[in-house]
Parts: C-alpha cells; structure tokens; sequence
C-alpha cells in the first residue's frame, strides 16, 4: 500500500511513527493508522492546518502545556473536512488510554478551544458528562482555573461561574453534568464529552444527551475512558462497534477509535512495551515512576493487580486466581440459540432467599455444544436492589428476567416458568440446591417434580458440583456454550469465582466450588442454576462428548 501524504506533519509523522515501531502501538492502533488514512485519501478532504496550528499555540499558551504526539494527532484530525459540504471527516473520537495519561487534561484544552472564534462555530455548546459529579467536574475545573490564572485577559472573552463557562463573542458554553441528572434532556450540544465510559453500567442515560445532538455545525462526540470492571456494559459495546469499524466490517460512521492497549499479558511483563497502553509514558517520568512502582507492588497486594492490568494496561480482568473463565470466553457465548423444540434437556434452579434472585435454566446438549435457556426473578423489595451493578431495569424491559413486586418471589411463578417450557422441551430431570428443596417442594410437586414419586427431580451437594467444574471450564475454553442474547446470565458468570476446596483451612484439596466475588452487588443465582442443570448432563445425548474423562479428585 502507497502511503498517504496528507502534508499534516502531526498525522504523517505519527502513522509514520506507528508503522515504523517508533510509536510502540497495540493491534488496534495499527488498524487504525490504516484506518485513518483510507478516510482521508479522497480528494474531497481538506486539512485546516493554519486552524491546527492556532489551536496548538492557544491549548499550550493559556493551559501552560507542551502538546504530546498523540495529543496533536487527535487535534490535527478534529480539524479533517469535506469540502464540498462543509462537514467533518470525524465527528466522532474514542480514546482509551491508561490512567495517568492526561487524557483529562488534554479534553480541558480542547474544549476550551471549540469555543473560541478560533474555531469558528457560533453556540458551540460544549456538555461534559461523567457518571459522578466529581469526575464529570474534573475538566471543567481545569478550563476555570485556566481562565482564574489569566482573568487580566479572559474577562474581555469569558463569563465563568462554578457551573458554566460562556465565550462572549460566540456565546459557546461549557457545562459539566451528570449521566443521571434530570436536567438532560432540551440541550443543544455541538460537543459531548463523555469521561470515563467503562463506569457506565448502560446507554439509557447516554442516549438521552443526544436527544438535542447535531443541530450544530460540525457536531462532535469526544470519548475518553481507561478500561474498568464493569462488563457487558457501555464499554464493551463500544469496543465491538470500534473493532467492527477498524476491520472494515462497517463504515461511513465517521468514528475514529483510537485504542491504546495491551496486547497480551506476556507484553505486561516487559517495561519497554508499557508505552502500548500509556503514549504519554515516554514524556512523563512521575507516571513512569509509579507504573514501575506498581508493577512491584502487584505481586503483593491482589487490588494493585486488579487495577494494574485493568486500569494501566487496558487488559480487563477479576481476579486472574479465581475467575471462572476469561470474559473473553463468556462473551463468545451470545451466538444465536436454534429451534430446540421437542429436544431433552435438563432444568436448573437457584436463589439465595426468595426475597432477593431466583433464577431457572434449560440446559441442552446436542453432539458438543451446549444450550441454555435461562430466566431470572428478581424480588422489588430486596435490601440490595439499590446496590446491584448492573442496568436491571433494561434487562426486565426486555423480557430477560421479571420483578416481583411482593415481599418475596412466590416459588409458584418459577415452577410454572418451568412447567410451561415443558410444553415445548422434553425436561429429564430438575436439579436445586439441596439445601433449598423444602421451601420449593409443595410447588414442585404440583408441577410434577419430585424425588420419590416421578423421582424427576434432584437435590444436589456440592461434590456434584465439583465433578461439573472441570466440564464447565473446558466448554468455556472451547467456545462450545450458546446462550444467545442473555447479558443477564453473562453478567451472573462474571460474578463468580472458583475457590480451591480446603484453601482456607491449609488442606488444598486441588478442586474447586464456585463462590461468589461480591454477595450484594454481584449476584450469581443465574449462573447457578445453568450449573445444577449441568449436573445431570449423562441424561442427555453427550454420545459425541470428550468430556467423559475429565478426572476430579474427591477428598
């Protein structure tokens, strides 16, 4: 491929840079310097580099900064238009980085910048949104204090407040807001800012800050965000929608990801490829510093691991020891479920209390894969509703669990949940927690499951559990569960954890129990039930399985 001259040295320089290895770069920022120049080969571009050039010396006089590579590459494509209709190239950034970086001090400059009649657009209203006041604050609280230190000047240009910044000749303002305030809705935003994406747990708030988007000229989208905890959430759905327009698999969005990362864990190891997820680290000794002191202090302390790997190299993780598989592996779980109609499967239940999660599942095999037809009960009266991590609310809406607004969920709607799937599937036998069977066993009964009667029904223990987890881990590995749509159930196997069985007492038996990693806010009870109707799996056709000899030690 020739090699596209844009005559902008801040984006030649730096694909040059990044196809050279001078910029230590992840997959994705290679893809995205290819990416990149495809969109600014037509003719039709145009590249206001007098614009750029200004830009720089305003963001480094007033913020008293020296701009970095990166920085100048995002603001060199800001400035990337179609000339026939006056429009932009991008009008849209995403930018993942490590902590550290400055990527907050760099979105303060820039914001400042759209404002200006530098920039040239009329009411370019700038929101900075975060999902706390504080973190939504932080930019703001650079750009006043910016304009405090040089008020001799910028009083002839600005207003300022503690909640608003305007520009007086373009009447541009710059607010800073909350992803659940109230008062979202009727903006008129030419620029939305959105800090840290990876603490939105859903896009319902997000969405609603578009409602009065892009009636400005060239409107634009900034989002920056390290990678966090939180999982099947906004974050990830931006990393498919990114990874799906750096393949080529979609176009003509005018996204511009830009995604700095690790690739491996391997490369966690070495110091010299830490610059992969952290582009400032070459110019900044204190991060350089702290990174290396990290890095020490992670073999020693689980939570500097944790955010290590998470937040400074952007591989998301739990706890690496006992995390039940990588999510990388759940996440390949969301294909498509075929008709299963008149196939046998084995049911599954599990709750904690009833005025809390209940949780049911169907589980299939058909020759090596695994099928799951899952469903949850939540009670709306549960002490721990308000502390649960994840868009609930969404998932009702959508059909994927139900809320029970009663003291607690009666037994009855989960039997009948069950009862009515065994119209369509073939049920061999149901499978709950021992210790739960007695306040489920009249409603059971009723529905034709019971141990003694039908005998269609089992209590299980533990040990039936420990048999199924080397199973599990293996379908895991091999991409062969299907749950279809279900973020529900993704979400519960993500709160799980393996613990080694006489761990704490010194008597490591070398099997595992599935436990919780956090009782309150990460709740389990969907993925439990998959695993009690895993038990029973020698009812079902397995005749093509290679799991029969999977060994576990019972002690």
């Amino acid at each position: 491929m020739v090699r596209l001259m844009t005559k902008c040295k801040y984006i030649d320089d730096y694909i040059a840079n990044i196809r050279d290895g001078t910029v230590k770069a992840s997959k994705e920022l290679i893809q995205a310097a290819y990416y990149i120049e495809k969109k600014l080969s037509p003719a039709d571009v145009f590249i206001d580099v007098p614009k750029i050039e200004k830009a720089i010396e305003l963001i480094e006089r007033y913020f008293e900064m020296k701009l970095l590579p990166w920085e100048l590459f995002v603001l060199a494509l800001v400035h990337c238009y179609y000339k026939s209709a006056d429009s932009i190239v991008f009008d849209e950034f995403y930018i993942m980085m490590g902590r550290g970086n400055g990527k907050n001090g760099f979105i303060s400059g820039l914001a400042w910048y759209l404002t200006t009649h530098y920039h040239g657009v009329k009411e370019y209203n700038v929101d900075i949104i975060a999902n706390s006041e504080d973190q939504a604050k932080t930019s703001f609280d650079d750009i006043y204090g910016m304009l405090d230190r040089t008020w001799d000047k910028s009083k002839k240009f600005f207003y300022k407040s503690k909640v608003e910044i305007r520009n007086l000749k373009t009447q541009s303002y710059i607010k800073f807001n909350t992803s659940n305030a109230r008062t979202k809705d009727g903006k008129r935003s030419a620029c939305l800012i959105f800090d840290e994406r990876h603490e939105y747990e859903n896009s319902k708030n997000i969405g609603v800050f578009s409602s009065g988007f892009g009636k400005r000229k060239h409107s634009r989208i900034f989002s920056i965000t390290t990678n966090g905890y939180v999982r099947d959430g906004v974050l990830d759905e931006d990393l498919r929608l990114a990874e799906d327009v750096l393949s080529g698999r979609i176009t003509n969005i005018g996204l511009c990801p830009l995604i700095y990362k690790m690739d491996t864990d391997e490369e966690c190891d070495n110091p010299d490829l830490w610059e992969k997820a952290n582009p400032s680290l070459p110019y900044f000794p204190e991060l350089k510093k702290q990174m290396h002191k990290d890095f020490v202090k992670k073999e020693y302390d689980k939570q500097t691991e944790l955010d290590f790997y998470t937040k400074r190299m952007n591989l998301p993780r739990s706890d690496r020891e006992v995390q039940i598989t990588e999510w990388e592996n759940i996440e390949a779980t969301s294909e498509p479920i075929p008709s299963l109609e008149g196939e046998s499967c084995t049911a599954g239940i599990d709750y904690a209390t009833l005025n809390d999660w209940a949780a049911a599942n169907l589980h299939f095999v058909i020759g090596e894969m695994r099928y799951d037809i899952n469903h949850a009960w939540i009670c709306a009266h549960s002490n721990d509703l308000k502390r649960l991590k994840c868009p609930w609310r969404q998932w009702a809406d959508e059909g994927l669990l139900t809320v029970v607004d009663e003291k607690e969920i009666s037994p009855d709607l989960i039997t009948e949940w069950i009862a009515k799937k065994a119209k369509s599937y073939v049920i061999k036998k149901l499978f709950l927690d021992n210790n739960k069977y007695a306040l489920l066993k009249k409603s059971l009964r009723a529905a034709g499951f019971d141990d003694d009667i039908q005998k269609n029904l089992k209590c299980v223990r533990p040990n039936d559990i420990m048999k199924t987890i080397p199973v599990i881990s293996s379908v895991f590995t091999n991409h062969l569960f299907v749950w279809g749509e279900n973020p529900v159930l993704r979400w519960a196997a993500w709160n799980t954890k393996l613990e080694r069985r006489g761990a704490k007492e010194g008597t490591d038996t070398g099997n595992f129990y599935y436990a919780k990693i956090e009782s309150k806010s990460r709740k389990t009870d969907p993925w439990m039930a998959l695993v009690h109707s895993m038990v029973g799996e020698d009812l079902l056709d397995t005749s093509e399985s290679t799991f029969d000899d999977l060994p576990v030690i019972i002690c």
